[in-house]
């Protein structure tokens, strides 16, 4: 698919446009052409590259890339081990790009089961990165909604302070997120399926949602530009009811 060159940059709002995606398909990529599912993995970080280079154009503030959920433990050790390795790599070498394009790069999850070479390399970028003011990239590594939000509510057991931002703080903290856990606009999923799969549940309460056929290899710029024109088109009224018009209005 050739990547179009021309997007349509809506004006900034007040509040930081937040695109959450769900990167499926890797390994049917990659088996449909009969190769390993590691080389699916592989071509699935420079679909990475190529949105992350796309989204300040379409005025995108936060993008947050589910990469490793907690349940993608129960995958055999060689996928495991060959994904954390990739994530590794991929950490290392876009701490040197991300000042090119003043990308601040965090991950969120946790990181006491993650192999310390990999905590190194996510400490690393996030420390290389922390002054830039562009875009927010966060990976999702070791992460799940439901146990984030368990290990929320543990800490507001105690709190006298029970509000929703109180418990938005407390999520992005137990989350590593560089601040409290903002709520999702659009996401998107790759690869056919069409469930949130234990991502950014919180967050996602009033998220748009957008399936694609389109396994993530494969998804371009022109793929994001869908789904945002899809986005811009949605009514968003949450929960309020539509001002009808004055009935004197004059329709131009």
């Amino acid at each position: 698919m050739k990547e179009s060159t021309l997007y349509i940059v809506p004006p900034k709002n007040s509040k930081p446009l937040h695109v959450a995606i769900l990167m499926d398909g890797n390994g049917r990529w990659a088996e449909s052409r009969d190769l390993p599912r590691s080389a699916g993995h592989r071509a699935g970080v420079e679909a990475v590259r190529r949105v992350v280079r796309a989204a300040p154009a379409f005025g995108i503030d936060i993008l947050t890339l589910f990469a490793f959920s907690t349940h993608n433990w129960q995958r055999c050790p060689e996928e495991v081990g060959s994904l954390f390795g990739l994530l590794e790599k991929f950490f290392y070498t876009e701490a040197l790009r991300a000042h090119e394009h003043d990308v601040r790069i965090s991950a969120i999850g946790r990181r006491d089961r993650l192999p310390s070479a990999l905590v190194s390399a996510i400490e690393a970028v996030e420390a290389a990165t922390a002054e830039n003011r562009g875009l927010d990239l966060r990976i999702a590594v070791d992460y799940s909604a439901r146990e984030a939000m368990l290990r929320a509510a543990c800490w507001m057991v105690s709190s006298t302070e029970v509000t929703e931002r109180e418990f938005s703080r407390r999520l992005g903290q137990v989350t590593h997120a560089p601040e409290e856990s903002p709520d999702v606009d659009l996401l998107i999923r790759t690869g056919g399926e069409q469930r949130l799969s234990d991502f950014l549940l919180w967050e996602c309460a009033y998220a748009e949602l957008h399936f694609t056929e389109c396994m993530w290899p494969d998804f371009s710029a022109d793929d994001l530009d869908l789904a945002m024109r899809d986005f811009r088109a949605r009514d968003r009224r949450f929960g309020r009811v539509p001002v009808a018009p004055a009935a004197n209005a004059v329709v131009s």
